[in-house]
């Protein structure tokens, strides 16, 4: 429809021109004959910074000669960044500021105070500032702070009540004891696990097993060690980790630790109350010693049949094949509920070292990615013994 009437059959040819306008670019070659004024013009200009390709020629265009780029400047690439805002949803900007990352070397300008105040805060964004952490200069640092909290904190509400909920019901289940005292029978379950047992003559239910609750439901019940892998690729897996470590932390039935590690290891739980902390503890971009992390893991441990350990990792080892297996082998055997997550992110199926996951596999310690949404569930399986929900292969 039209404002004056139901759209005609030129209104949707001039429509679709309109979009193959926008989606070509305007080479004399792209066939469409259409010219874009307006708004249409201001997107497309938008959009021409970013995915022209000119081959490192100049090309006309609106206003003569011109070539695809964002310019030097950090007031230039501010303007862009808020240019895209105004014309696109939150989604679409999210990726133009991914692929212009990628594409045009803004990961330099994301230094300047003006350029982070403009960009729409994302956990991709997140990763490449954490990257950038260490030749942050002053000025930028507290802005780039406000960034990452903008996003720790959006994830906090999303993830974190149903992590606690469904982890408190996990915790809860382990707990019950086969034995209980008569203050402790938890009368509900015990009905229902005996309901086999029923005499209907005599209106009654025989209660051949107790289900109680742990009489120790303050204290803490079990140990979860999050090992998190911080080479380059696995920087959204790092951001994620820190808030579902921050979850953990703040759970009084969970003893929680939080280690990262490239080719050394870092333990970042003392600072597990401030997720932003954790994320501006690591140091993106480093190789892999996994067998060095494992060895901290092992070390640690105190009470191995009521431990999780979870290690996210994309599985390049560049430190002892042999001897990270080992060591898996070794606190499974000593009662060690291990889980291996290749990702903890939503970005879809990681690169991982297939090798190696096979190896753990072999173990019985299957290595799958895993989403945001999807964590609360693995941990309540590992934290309750019970066969972890590994996705089926595509």
């Amino acid at each position: 429809m039209t404002a004056s009437g139901p759209s005609t059959p030129q209104d949707t040819a001039h429509e679709r021109l309109r979009r193959w306008r926008l989606i070509l670019g305007g080479d004399a070659a792209d066939g469409t004959g259409h010219r874009l004024s307006g708004r249409d013009a201001a997107m497309d200009g938008t959009l021409a910074a970013l995915y022209e390709d000119t081959g490192g020629k100049p090309r006309a265009g609106r206003g003569g000669d011109r070539t695809a780029g964002l310019g030097a400047s950090a007031p230039s690439v501010a303007r862009w960044l808020g240019d895209i805002r105004t014309y696109f949803p939150s989604s679409v900007v999210q990726v133009m500021q991914r692929d212009a990352i990628e594409r045009l070397g803004l990961s330099a300008l994301l230094l300047e105070p003006e350029t982070l105040a403009a960009v729409e805060p994302d956990v991709h964004l997140v990763g490449t500032l954490l990257s950038l952490a260490k030749a942050m200069p002053d000025t930028t640092k507290e802005t780039a702070r406000t960034v990452v909290r903008t996003v720790v904190e959006d994830l906090e509400r999303r993830l974190s009540a149903r992590t606690r909920a469904t982890l408190t019901g996990a915790l809860d289940r382990a707990a019950r004891i086969a034995r209980p005292r008569h203050r402790d029978i938890d009368w509900n379950r015990t009905i229902a696990a005996n309901l086999k047992h029923h005499l209907p003559e005599y209106g009654t239910v025989v209660p051949e097993r107790l289900v109680g609750y742990g009489r120790a439901s303050r204290a803490v019940r079990k140990e979860v060690v999050l090992c998190v892998d911080q080479s380059g690729s696995m920087a959204a897996s790092v951001v994620y980790a820190s808030v579902f470590g921050a979850v953990l932390a703040s759970m009084r039935s969970v003893s929680t630790r939080f280690l990262v590690f490239d080719t050394a290891v870092a333990d970042l739980t003392e600072h597990l109350a401030d997720p932003v902390d954790v994320l501006f503890g690591t140091r993106l971009g480093g190789g892999t010693d996994i067998n060095r992390a494992l060895a901290h893991c092992q070390a640690a441990l105190t009470r191995p049949a009521d431990t999780v350990v979870v290690l996210i990792s994309d599985l390049y080892e560049g430190g002892i094949r042999g001897e990270m297996l080992k060591r898996v082998a070794a606190m499974k055997a000593a009662g060690v509920q291990f889980v291996a997550l290749l990702a903890l992110s939503d970005e879809g199926a990681p690169a991982y070292d297939r090798e190696h996951a096979a190896a753990l596999a072999a173990l019985d310690v299957p290595a799958f990615a895993c989403t945001p949404e999807e964590f609360p569930e693995v941990m309540a399986a590992a934290l309750e013994r019970r066969p972890l929900p590994v996705p089926a292969p595509e």
